[in-house]
């Protein structure tokens, strides 16, 4: 890992995306009504999405454990796609980026897991940094 230890401790916020998009609007409305076989959908990713924010460490060789003080998942149903967005925040010497991407990735995946006994055209795609604060530089790339 890289030496962190003479960087100072700051407010770290990072936001990234994920979207999926479904075959059907079938599928959309299985989703809203509750009604998909496995349960809740939107529950269920952001539970996947939390656990992957936390455990983000444990699984890439580079990361530094840190504490992860704020996440927050929000969903947004724009016709077949669902757009995820997760903002993560520390007070740390490292930022948050892999963090905020590694769980919009799970919350992805986890949306596919649960769709693709209802619908077989289930895509991921664009899961990507859009925002980060605190440290040397700041990232803003909404959209």
């Amino acid at each position: 890992m890289v030496d962190i230890t003479r960087k100072v401790v700051t407010l770290r916020t990072a936001v990234a995306q994920a979207i999926v998009k479904v075959g059907s609007p079938d599928t959309i409305k299985a989703i809203e009504d509750k009604t998909v076989p496995k349960g809740d959908v939107f529950e269920m990713s952001k539970a996947a999405g939390l656990l992957g924010v936390k455990k983000t460490a444990e699984l890439l060789p580079d990361c530094h454990p840190l504490p992860i003080e704020y996440t927050g998942i929000s969903y947004e149903v724009k016709g077949l796609e669902i757009h995820i967005r997760i903002t993560v925040k520390t007070h740390y010497k490292t930022g948050v980026e892999v963090e905020a991407m590694h769980g919009a990735s799970l919350v992805a995946l986890n949306l596919y897991d649960m769709l693709k006994p209802i619908d077989k055209h289930v895509e991921i795609f664009h899961i990507k940094l859009l925002q980060k604060t605190g440290g040397k530089s700041d990232i803003h790339r909404e959209g």
